[in-house]
């Protein structure tokens, strides 16, 4: 059946003044069978303009050369985590309105803090007879009850639901990561996801999407090419004088991995190592091996080889995982970028020849940026330091015995959210929301504590925009009583090997690059203001479709205003 994707986007395109030529003969020859949502973990926009000069062709190159780039688009919620910024780019709604408000919240049933794909009726299916446990070091898969996931947390259509209601089924809607969140929130609630596995190195899935592994699956986890890895080394892709960070290879707040040292050539774990397959996440390799399964998917699932438009959101986690371990400002960040663009570059051959890169439309963008290390950013002459929960908690409970006589009045802090013991507070005779307030005011004057509100507080804050973006994080269901930002450049995390982390409502943070391309997308470069919750209902636009139901964002006229359409 034909699909009607290019009809309707030229109607689109019309209404929103796009220049069509005057042919009214159909162009078949460049429908769009595979819709490529690229995400980049962590990849803030300026990382890949200050590795411009070090790009080959084909990758990066190939979209900023040929893409619609957005240069000025953030996030406009506050913590800006990774399951926050995927739901975003997947649903094109704020975290108020599509639940993720953060890697973590408050399950009130549980009465326990929840990881945010969980889901203990669909555990993981079995790859091996024997699988190993792998040492947890994401603090957020540690509070994980057990490793059964799903979307079913997710309260928003994405525009891959859409695409699989408007095909009436026909189209085929897969979601791959390295991390379990960046692929299943991008799935959605109908698609497909896989995701390695930190235990066996192996691509997974659950008893939510199959019953057993396709023959594919089973057979690229038979390759073992993770565990292939053990004891070899990353190294550096080119010369060390052609990088501006060779100089800083070596500084004491950088992370080493079980043995995987602070610098190159970093070296991998033996194959019973309880870290060798996070050490390779957190190198090139996990980005690489990433592709390499997608590549099997493509093949294995026939994706974009008939007219219904197909989906495939491929989540990279490499770059993001490096930031955690080394800082963004690094040699091994630096490394990463270059490494990922000649993955990208692999990767784009490999659809041109499966499916063709006239028939691929592509979006790219990351969840979130990230801040410098709060020592780099210091020897920069920058204000910074490190902001503990533990530190937070205490101050907490003793501003609440100061101010209230109250002995343990938080129940427990997960960033950004305070939460506090209501049991306590009714049983002293308090006003719940008058202790929030006040608690909240004390907490501002806490150093490293930039802001500290509550849901009817926040409207107080003279930073109206920084108020919108705590508002657009909140949901009555799973926010806690205060919302905490620390200052700019200050960690605010568990300490452990997370060396730096992102999270907060500041432009580091939320800035990331926003590109379309393929298809009949033409080139430009786009400077004003927008946002990636705008990237689904431009999608939905693109391919014929109204957008995902909960949809906040616009549809960016700029990616039709550049097209060349044939009617």
């Amino acid at each position: 059946m034909r699909s009607p994707v290019w009809p309707v986007v030229t109607l689109v395109a019309a209404l929103l003044g796009a220049s069509a030529p005057a042919s009214l003969a159909r162009d078949e020859s460049e429908e769009v069978r595979l819709v490529l949502q690229i995400t980049v973990d962590g990849l803030r926009a300026d990382l890949l303009t200050r590795n411009i000069d070090h790009l080959g062709e084909g990758g990066f190159r190939y979209l900023l050369d040929n893409g619609v780039v957005f240069t000025n688009a953030h996030y406009r919620h506050a913590n800006t985590e990774t399951i926050v910024g995927h739901a975003t780019l997947a649903t094109g709604a704020q975290p108020a309105v599509h639940g993720m408000l953060g890697n973590v919240w408050y399950d009130a049933q549980a009465d326990a803090l929840s990881y945010n794909v969980e889901d203990p009726e669909h555990l993981p299916l079995p790859v091996r007879a024997a699988a190993s446990m792998g040492e947890q070091v994401d603090p957020a898969q540690r509070l994980a009850r057990t490793k059964g996931r799903s979307p079913r947390a997710l309260l928003a259509e994405t525009v891959a639901d859409k695409l699989l209601k408007s095909s009436a089924g026909r189209a085929k809607v897969f979601g791959i990561s390295g991390k379990d969140r960046g692929a299943i929130a991008m799935a959605g609630q109908g698609g497909k996801a896989f995701w390695m596995s930190t235990d066996s190195g192996d691509f997974v899935t659950t008893s939510f999407y199959y019953d057993t592994y396709p023959p594919w699956v089973a057979a690229w986890n038979a390759k073992r090419e993770a565990e292939d890895l053990a004891e070899g080394i990353w190294a550096l892709l080119d010369d060390p004088a052609s990088y501006a960070m060779a100089h800083q290879d070596d500084r004491p707040y950088e992370t080493d991995l079980d043995g995987y040292g602070r610098v190159f050539p970093h070296r991998f774990g033996p194959s019973d190592s309880k870290l060798l397959y996070t050490q390779v996440l957190v190198s090139p390799y996990g980005d690489a091996l990433l592709a390499g399964f997608a590549k099997a998917l493509l093949a294995g699932e026939s994706l974009g080889d008939d007219s219904t438009p197909d989906y495939l959101s491929v989540s990279f986690s490499g770059v993001d995982a490096v930031n955690h371990f080394f800082g963004p400002a690094s040699l091994e960040t630096e490394d990463m970028v270059r490494q990922l663009d000649r993955t990208l570059a692999e990767f784009f051959l490999f659809i041109d020849h499966q499916v063709g890169l006239e028939h691929t439309l592509i979006v790219l963008s990351a969840d979130h940026g990230m801040p410098e290390a709060p020592e780099y950013a210091s020897s920069l002459g920058v204000p910074a330091g490190r902001l503990l929960p533990e530190a937070i908690v205490t101050a907490a409970q003793r501003l609440g015995r100061e101010a209230f006589g109250l002995d343990e009045v938080v129940k427990f802090y997960y960033r950004p959210f305070l939460y506090l013991r209501a049991g306590h507070i009714e049983a002293a005779g308090l006003d719940a929301e008058t202790v929030r307030e006040e608690l909240a005011r004390r907490l501002t004057r806490v150093p490293g504590i930039h802001a500290a509100v509550t849901r009817s507080s926040v409207g107080q804050l003279t930073n109206r925009d920084l108020a919108a973006r705590i508002r657009n994080n909140l949901h009555r269901d799973r926010e806690g009583d205060i919302y905490i930002v620390q200052e700019a450049y200050w960690f605010n995390f568990d300490p452990g090997p997370v060396a730096v982390m992102h999270g907060s409502p500041w432009n580091y943070d939320t800035h990331v690059p926003v590109i379309f391309a393929g298809g009949r997308v033409a080139a430009g470069v786009v400077h004003r203001p927008i946002q990636p919750a705008d990237v689904a209902p431009t999608l939905a636009a693109l391919l014929g479709m109204s957008a995902p139901a909960s949809a906040q964002g616009t549809v960016l006229p700029e990616v039709f205003r550049n097209a060349q359409f044939t009617y």
